[in-house]
């Protein structure tokens, strides 16, 4: 090479040039090669510019590049987890989360809405990605880039808008809801924070769902190392199945959620409830000369017998002489001498002295009363059939659980219909001794898990109607066997949320019992039993059931607080109704999971003393649910 080569050759350590290598200098433009414009300061300016815009170019191409990669570029099939989320799971990860926004039996806050989006939207995901694999596995044809690139567009573009204005129609459709429900229209809609809680929850799945199919994948492949490769995938993923089951189930719901949940409830029962005071009365379990010491009763036990009405208040109502009423609570944790190997039974035989000591079997009427979960009985409930009697009853009920209604429901369901039907054997055993005309009239009630209690000791509607003088069974869940019974058999054409059975000879059903009970026309016999249902609780209608069918309640007619604008989506629905149970207390009588003073109208249609009117039905409905309202 020449020394004019050598001159005229391009400075290799000083970069690339703008532009290439091979292109001709020309020197007839200002500004550019070393013509005569050097040294007047209008070539290096030039050229400094031309440099900027070439960097610029190549920074927009490399971010663009960037952007389009994600969209553009396949997988490589040796990775065993995405890079990226698959647009097909992610499409039906954000139609679930759109068809979580639709209202359901009750309204939701706003935090609670975020919970339900983000579930469903991992199922829509989990779906949809399954989904997209057995096309990739089935079909061998593939999108052109190009129309992959276009959809991923149209989804960025489409989705958030989208997102955005039907979580403000949820809002409207919430508050519509509330209105129905008798709530002020008012309520607090966190659009952005509702869309970032559901989104960090599909993150927080779809994290998981890698972390178990990355390590399946390398289990996988270290045991096909040392065995066939068919059976490295079979036994690999019966591992990783048989792994995922035994932490959810054994560690993070066992020794999780349950555990906890039992602490906090131990801790509970051994609390009191302010304002309560061990009775005076030697007619209630925990007063003077109770074979149940005051404080073993428990949290709800010392709650049902500590609030029990005296004399002095109930005559003040009456207006004539009343009774102490007798109230006989029989805790889980039983006295030594009473132990047993079948706790049930000797709870039942506790129970039974109970009643003899306090002299039940000399009142007009015997209640035994299921229990929820914590061993709650409604209160409404109780008072109620108190008053209208003037004292002169007995409530009996045991305690099978310390844990609430979820929890016992989910591990010792069986519990509550075990030691409900062993107290109700015991009650009619003892009332078998006594001369028919000296029995008492025995009742049964319950609300929640407790209706479901009572149902299970019995094996069927008329079993229950001959072995009772009436039933009061208030939001009975949807597993309940004999209301279950009665919904799948109800007259044709009437609701399931207000079943008509037998043309209500004695079992009704109602919502609104002050008109409900009227119907229908025909006449209603004895026994009676009475199920106050509201057609927005979601205790009644909650079930495995909603994932993939969809409910006879969703039906014309709909219920009367039930939003036109309900509708069903597989999946998304049960976990609606799922959150609604958390937030069924939150609205007011009759709705959700709320009775109030229905209980009045309940008793007084069962079993009302002689000389009852609607008047003192009236005058003790108010009387109660102003009561209750102080509280």
């Amino acid at each position: 090479m020449t020394s004019t080569d050598r001159n005229t050759s391009p400075d290799r350590s000083a970069g690339p040039a703008p532009g290439p290598a091979s292109d001709p200098v020309d020197t007839s433009r200002p500004g550019t090669g070393t013509g005569p414009s050097i040294g007047t300061g209008t070539g290096t300016e030039s050229g400094s510019r031309t440099r900027l815009r070439a960097r610029a170019r190549r920074a927009a191409d490399r971010l663009l590049a960037f952007a389009r990669r994600p969209y553009r570029d396949r997988p490589d099939p040796s990775y065993r987890v995405r890079r990226w989320p698959d647009l097909t799971a992610l499409c039906f990860a954000t139609v679930f989360f759109w068809s979580s926004l639709t209202p359901s039996l009750v309204p939701r806050p706003w935090y609670l809405q975020g919970l339900v989006g983000g579930i469903t939207a991992a199922i829509g995901y989990a779906l949809g990605s399954t989904l997209a694999w057995l096309f990739r596995a089935l079909v061998s044809w593939r999108p052109p880039d190009r129309v992959r690139t276009r959809c991923w567009q149209a989804y960025w573009l489409l989705s958030p808008v989208l997102a955005v204005w039907l979580i403000s129609e949820s809002a409207r459709m919430q508050r519509q809801l509330r209105v129905l429900q008798g709530l002020p229209p008012a309520l607090t809609w966190h659009t952005p924070m509702i869309a970032l809680i559901a989104l960090g929850l599909l993150l927080a799945a779809l994290l998981v769902a890698r972390t178990v199919r990355l390590g399946s994948a390398t289990l996988i492949r270290l045991l096909g190392r040392v065995m066939p490769r068919p059976f490295a995938y079979a036994l690999g993923a019966a591992l990783s199945g048989l792994t995922v089951l035994v932490g959810v189930r054994d560690v993070v719901f066992d020794r999780g959620v349950v555990d906890l949940a039992d602490r906090i409830a131990e801790a509970t029962n051994g609390d009191t409830k302010d304002g309560i005071r061990r009775p005076a009365s030697r007619h209630v379990s925990g007063g003077p000369g109770s074979l149940v010491h005051w404080q073993d009763l428990g949290y709800q036990g010392r709650n049902f017998t500590g609030s029990t009405p005296t004399r002095d208040a109930l005559t003040a109502w009456t207006g004539r002489p009343a009774r102490d009423p007798v109230r006989v609570y029989v805790p889980s944790a039983l006295p030594a001498v009473f132990e047993d190997d079948r706790p049930f039974a000797a709870q039942a035989r506790l129970a039974v002295h109970e009643l003899e000591r306090t002299g039940a079997f000399d009142r007009a009427v015997l209640a035994v009363a299921g229990t929820t979960g914590t061993g709650w009985v409604d209160p409404n409930v109780a008072e109620a059939l108190e008053y209208m009697y003037g004292g002169d009853t007995a409530i009996v009920a045991v305690q099978y659980s310390y844990l609430p209604s979820w929890v016992s429901f989910l591990v010792d369901e069986e519990k509550a219909g075990r030691a409900t039907r062993a107290l109700l054997d015991a009650v009619r055993a003892r009332l078998d001794m006594l001369p028919a005309d000296r029995r008492p009239k025995l009742v049964v009630t319950g609300e929640s898990l407790g209706a479901y209690a009572v149902e299970a000791s019995f094996d069927s509607a008329d079993d229950l109607l001959a072995s009772t003088d009436g039933a009061l069974l208030l939001g009975a869940p949807n597993f309940s066997p004999i209301s279950r019974e009665i919904r799948r058999d109800r007259d044709p054409a009437s609701p399931v949320w207000r079943p008509e059975y037998r043309e209500g000879a004695h079992i009704r059903f109602a919502q609104f019992p002050a008109t409900d009970l009227d119907r229908p026309a025909a006449p209603w016999s004895w026994p009676r039993a009475v199920y106050l249902q509201n057609a927005s609780d979601p205790v009644v209608w909650w079930s495995p059931d909603l994932l993939l069918s969809r409910p006879s309640w969703l039906d014309d007619p709909l219920g009367p607080d039930i939003t036109p604008e309900i509708s069903w989506f597989p999946f998304v629905t049960f976990w609606q109704a799922s959150v609604d149970m958390t937030v069924s207390y939150g609205v007011d009588a009759p709705h959700g999971h709320r009775y109030g003073a229905g209980a009045v109208d309940g008793w007084a249609a069962v079993l009302p003393p002689p000389g009852w009117t609607p008047a003192d039905t009236t005058r003790l409905r108010a009387f109660i649910g102003h009561r209750r309202a102080a509280y």
